[in-house]
């Protein structure tokens, strides 16, 4: 049979050797052969080509050779839904018994979690692929990363990633505790921040809040805010600040602040991270020279 033939009756040049064979190609695997003109992507299933599978025939592949009811979770299904999972492995969840093969994972589930059509594929929710991501993980980092992610861009609540690391509990001990600690921390840099604002013991921050001027038009959101002495703390990334835009909006809240009298403390996470004690100077420093000022005439205010 010609190989246009043979394409038609592929999905997206992925097929399954039993239908080769039913096509009246004898040997499928000789063509697979190290300079053949196919390959092999898993037992049973066949590219018909032989350079680099694309991220969708890869899938297709997967999902083939798991069978029907399979669906798409983990690392993979998070890529799917537009966040930053940064693991390899095909993770499938399939109605029976099956047995992957290098990065394919194939887990039986019963009942198989419902799924939508994400770009043809059938991939469970945000919150279930978070939590089955994160369980293939061994740093608290990574998990506390994605799953800020996840609720950063609107994919799940946290109420969602809590409901699924109950129900779905084999595994996700590092999941639980990440949550647990991350409570309504937005990233890992706030997370390090409300670990370091413990630690030297100032008063009392709040976190995300809103501030505005006395005729209450808003000024800014910090990160952080010490109400008691008027006092900013903003953890700013560089990764979101190389942009024209993103640095004209930085610089418009910084003159924001100072137009308003308010001190701030800029801190990158890495800094954050990799020299906390450095940071908390700066953070005491700045806080006492707020508090040795008059405080500002501004307020939190409640956004709906």
């Amino acid at each position: 049979m010609r190989i246009e033939h043979l394409r038609e009756r592929s999905d997206l040049g992925v097929i399954s050797a039993g239908t080769l064979k039913s096509l009246g190609v004898g040997n499928p695997w000789r063509r697979c052969a190290s300079g053949g003109p196919w390959q092999r992507m898993y037992p049973g299933v066949v590219l018909l080509h032989n350079g680099p599978p694309t991220p969708d025939q890869q899938l297709t592949a997967a999902l083939l050779r798991a069978g029907p009811g399979a669906v798409v979770t983990g690392a993979e299904a998070c890529r799917r839904h537009g966040l930053p999972a940064g693991a390899q492995e095909i993770h499938l969840l399939v109605p029976g018994t099956a047995r992957g093969s290098g990065t394919l994972v194939l887990e039986r589930a019963s009942p198989v979690p419902a799924s939508s059509d994400v770009g043809g594929f059938p991939v469970v929710s945000a919150a279930r692929a978070v939590v089955d991501a994160c369980r293939f993980m061994r740093s608290a980092d990574e998990a506390t990363a994605l799953i800020a992610a996840a609720i950063q861009r609107g994919r799940c609540t946290p109420a969602d990633r809590q409901a699924e690391a109950r129900t779905n509990r084999f595994g996700t001990k590092l999941v639980r505790a990440v949550l647990k600690e991350l409570g309504r921390a937005e990233s890992v840099a706030e997370r390090d921040a409300r670990r370091l604002s413990r630690r030297i013991r100032l008063t009392t921050p709040h976190w995300n809040a809103t501030i505005a001027g006395p005729d209450g038009v808003i000024i800014g959101r910090p990160d952080a805010w010490y109400d008691a002495v008027g006092l900013a703390w903003e953890i700013d990334s560089r990764a979101f600040h190389y942009g024209p835009r993103d640095y004209e909006r930085t610089l418009a809240r910084n003159s924001r602040y100072a137009a308003a009298g308010i001190l701030v403390v800029q801190t990158l996470p890495t800094r954050l991270r990799d020299n906390p004690d450095a940071v908390a100077r700066e953070l005491k420093a700045a806080h006492r020279a707020a508090a040795a000022r008059p405080r500002p005439p501004v307020h939190i205010v409640e956004v709906t």
